[in-house]
């Protein structure tokens, strides 16, 4: 499933820094446990670079054999414990999910909810995603890409910390399938606003609702962090962006 013969990359993404600062990876008694027994059935072991959350160059992943088959590929970023990904995985028992996460403890809880509901179209990678879109999955193999609530970096001198740069847009769009749908979801207006600006600027993508915001995806369920948001009165702006030919 893993091997060092990936394909050359058609992009190569230069990051002086990640989107994410890493947590303490210290897992409670039932996370623990969650990670020991289930992580071989969901976790896809990379090999690394530098750093734990890094993945090697010539990394490369067999997604039909991850899987145990051939399917419509979705990716998020930034799964979490999957309190939204689960229910949209349940949903969607035809297309295959992987997910990009750094955080340990979220994985191993993940990985109980999912072992726990039986979910088997799901495989996560503990790592950064920009370095995993690009040099895990070749061109034109993303059938859709979820971003929900990806870290604001609301202070201007973190801006650079952002991950949807216009970059990362070109390193997606060489890794979607033309006509595949971008989702996005965030309750930082800045950063909602630069979203929208680098993607409008962006001539392989086009906005699904270009005369404002998209509608909320009624699909995406709302986890307590979004519920927390709108409590507090912070909106949430919702974003569809389509790979075009």
């Amino acid at each position: 499933m893993i091997g060092s013969a990936a394909e050359p990359t058609d992009l190569r993404v230069q990051r002086q820094v990640v989107s994410f600062v890493r947590r303490s990876n210290r897992m409670r008694p039932n996370q623990r446990r969650a990670w020991e027994v289930h992580r071989e059935r969901y976790l896809l072991d990379v090999p690394r670079h530098e750093a734990s959350t890094s993945i090697h160059p010539d990394a490369a992943v067999d997604l039909v054999e991850a899987f145990g088959r051939a399917a419509e590929l979705i990716v998020e970023i930034g799964s979490g414990t999957g309190e939204s990904l689960i229910p949209m995985a349940e949903a969607r028992p035809e297309a295959n999910l992987l997910c990009f996460e750094v955080y340990r403890p979220a994985i191993a809880r993940m990985l109980g909810q999912l072992a726990r509901r039986g979910v088997e179209n799901v495989r996560i990678v503990e790592a950064d995603a920009v370095a995993g879109i690009e040099r895990l999955l070749p061109a034109r193999s993303i059938d859709a890409l979820w971003t929900f609530f990806p870290d604001p970096w609301p202070k201007p001198r973190h801006h650079k910390r952002r991950l949807l740069t216009p970059a990362f847009a070109a390193l997606s769009a060489s890794r979607m399938k033309p006509g595949g749908v971008w989702r996005i979801a965030t309750d930082c207006a800045d950063y909602a606003d630069r979203m929208r600006k680098v993607l409008d600027n962006d001539h392989d993508f086009t906005n699904e609702h270009p005369s404002g915001w998209a509608p909320r995806w009624e699909a995406r369920p709302i986890t307590q962090f979004e519920q927390r948001g709108l409590d507090a009165g912070r909106r949430t702006f919702d974003l569809a962006y389509r790979r075009v030919s």
